[in-house]
């Protein structure tokens, strides 16, 4: 098994799987809920807390991507108020659909789920860590 520690590894080991894969991406950025309290608005606005909320959601080959910064560039032409990015890959040999994936895994993200099951990159391309 190959250890995923950027995201040229993930590349990497999703283009050695012996089967196709597609990877899921899920942008989301950091909001307050509505009904926060000024002490969740105050460490809001020290990097803290907060929740998240997907912006865009794509599927992609591995085929299809160079480099994070080729994947950020992208995303930001179509949104670019997105802070980090969730990454899942699923198996597309056969008939697979990855719209039913990826709405389980902004439905995951939205109800505050187990993200740390997906990997997570922020803006700058480094791998982030859910505990």
């Amino acid at each position: 098994m190959t250890a995923i520690t950027d995201f040229a590894s993930l590349l990497a080991a999703a283009r050695a799987q012996p089967t196709p894969q597609r990877l899921l991406f899920a942008f989301c950025q950091r909001r307050l809920h509505d009904d926060h309290t000024a002490q969740e608005a105050e460490r809001f606005a020290a990097g803290e807390g907060g929740i998240l909320q997907p912006i865009l959601c794509v599927d992609k080959t591995p085929a299809e991507l160079n480099d994070f910064a080729q994947l950020a560039q992208d995303a930001d032409a179509l949104d670019a108020r997105w802070q980090l990015v969730f990454v899942a890959a699923i198996d597309s040999s056969g008939s697979a659909d990855a719209d039913g994936p990826l709405k389980r895994m902004v439905q995951t993200i939205q109800t505050g789920g187990d993200v740390a099951r997906y990997l997570a990159f922020n803006r700058d391309g480094a791998l982030l860590q859910f505990l």
